[in-house]
């Protein structure tokens, strides 16, 4: 037997997962690390760290699955978007590693914004503090001597990729998420390297997703695995998440919900929507990925069970002296929500735990609850908070729509889409079918997919839809659809309302 694998460099942990050639999931091996806040609004990390979490997860699956290295045809990477690192001359770091969390560049946004007005129809990157161009121009402002030594401007998965292969060269997928990717002619958009500060020999060689490169002896050795084994460079995780679910025909789009959030449709070449709501990020020159990607997904029920309902018992089972403080889990907020009818009977709660991306792109948005009354318990808080994300949600699919073309299923995958009470929230919230996949780890499924067809395994990635099983499938259900519609248009009225108030909110509390 032959096999692939799939690494997929995450914002809290790299995964590498082990696949035969036939695509089923062998092995799988993962491991964390520090999301380091040492200001507020900062979001970084130790690169050195991340790379050292590639080889040990590969070194894990070789040999917690005891394939012989000869077995082992290839390996390929799904990374994290919108990383920013800076190297010197010597390829050493002079920068932590800054992840898309990171919100310090806040205030260039609107600077680069005005300035530069078409980047967002050039690049298909919102403006935002997310964006890698933004934070070099904050860079270049706050800290110009470091700004200064940079060599080189690079993302994580080009830094391993070095580190394992002595190569700078970055994919397609990920070139179109740095914001610097004109769409049109495929090259390093000039007005965007203007507004970040620097030159075109800073950014490493563009390559198609499927591109191979030869792997250094000493880290083949690390890993237990022969030195010609090819690595092929892969592409981002959002849209290799499409993929890995099967979501890559028309009339399909994949919905990912965990700590975040996504909704994805690919189209055929790349398109912007008219405002700048929704990015365009490419999986290979001929399928580009439409969609928008959210802050507040499983995070807001996480506040939610520390905040709202930290250590609460139900009524029928407080007199039980063994319930304890840990019962607070996700399960049992989902239990809680279980209880309240559909709508929350009137509540509604907008998730901007953490500021937003799509559909506000505004780091200065906030959570509210609008419709508080004194018969709402604390079950009605939860059951909107689930709600609310959806909503959020809901608006992103509506502007994909508009943008992409008509959606008739969705595929979903994330740890909350494995919720019975999630999984029918959606389809109503959705009015669409919804689908679960029994794949889990959609990105890395879907890097080994592009390594298998590299290698010439696969004729082509539509060979990824029969791959995929079927665990669940949810309709939408009539009543809820209707009660659903209503407060939807709600819930969009009055996030046009508070768009206005962010900013004076935050100009208050600061003055």
């Amino acid at each position: 037997m032959r096999y692939v694998i799939g690494v997929d460099i995450g914002t809290s942990s790299t995964k590498s997962v082990l696949f035969n050639v036939e695509g089923k999931q062998v092995e799988r091996c993962g491991q964390g690390y520090e999301l380091r806040a040492p200001v507020p609004s900062a979001a970084e990390q130790n690169p050195d760290d991340i790379v050292q979490a590639t080889v040990q997860t590969v070194a894990g699956v070789v040999t917690n699955s005891e394939i012989h290295p000869k077995d082992l045809i290839g390996i390929s990477f799904s990374a994290a978007m919108h990383t920013l690192l800076l190297v010197n001359e010597h390829n050493q770091p002079i920068t932590p590693l800054y992840t898309w969390a990171d919100n310090r560049s806040d205030r260039w946004c609107e600077k680069v914004r005005s300035h530069f007005p078409n980047l967002y129809q050039n690049t298909g990157l919102p403006i935002h503090p997310m964006s890698p161009v933004v934070k070099l121009a904050w860079l270049q402002a706050q800290q110009p001597d470091v700004f200064e030594r940079a060599n080189r401007v690079v993302s994580i998965k080009e830094y391993v990729l070095h580190r394992w292969c002595d190569e700078w060269v970055i994919d397609l997928s990920i070139a179109s998420t740095t914001g610097f990717l004109n769409l049109a002619s495929r090259q390093w958009d000039k007005d965007a390297l203007r507004a970040a500060g620097i030159r075109t020999e800073q950014l490493s060689h563009i390559v198609p997703t499927t591109h191979q490169l030869s792997l250094k002896e000493e880290m083949a050795q690390k890993m237990s695995i022969a030195t010609n084994t090819p690595v092929i460079v892969g592409a981002s995780d959002g849209p290799l998440s499409n993929l890995g679910v099967g979501a890559i025909t028309p009339g399909k789009a994949a919905i990912t919900l965990g700590t975040s959030g996504a909704v994805r449709q690919i189209v055929s070449k790349p398109k912007t929507a008219k405002t700048a709501q929704l990015f365009c990020y490419a999986l290979t020159e001929d399928l580009w990925v439409m969609g928008g990607a959210v802050n507040n997904g499983g995070i807001a029920l996480q506040w939610t069970r520390d905040s709202l309902a930290p250590y609460s018992v139900p009524p029928d089972k407080r007199s039980q002296p063994t319930a304890e403080p840990s019962a607070s889990t996700y399960e049992r907020l989902t239990e809680m929500a279980s209880r309240i009818a559909p709508g929350a009977e009137g509540l509604i709660f907008h998730p901007h735990i953490l500021g937003e991306r799509a559909p506000l792109w505004n780091a200065e948005a906030r959570a509210n609850f609008f419709g508080l009354g004194h018969h709402h318990t604390q079950d009605h808080l939860v059951r909107a908070v689930m709600e609310g994300v959806l909503y959020n949600l809901a608006t992103v699919f509506d502007a994909l729509e508009t943008a992409g073309g008509k959606v008739d299923m969705l595929i979903a995958s994330g740890g909350f889409a494995h919720s019975v009470l999630w999984q029918q929230m959606l389809a109503d919230i959705f009015d669409r079918e919804v689908v679960i996949p029994k794949v889990i780890e959609s990105s890395a499924f879907g890097a080994a997919v592009i390594a298998l067809v590299a290698l010439g395994e696969w004729s082509d990635l539509a060979q990824i839809e029969a791959c995929v099983e079927i665990a669940h499938t949810r309709s939408p259900m009539a009543k809820n659809v209707k009660r659903y519609q209503k407060l939807l248009t709600v819930y969009k009225d009055l996030l046009t309302g508070l768009e206005s108030q962010y900013a004076a909110l935050q100009a208050a509390i600061q003055g």
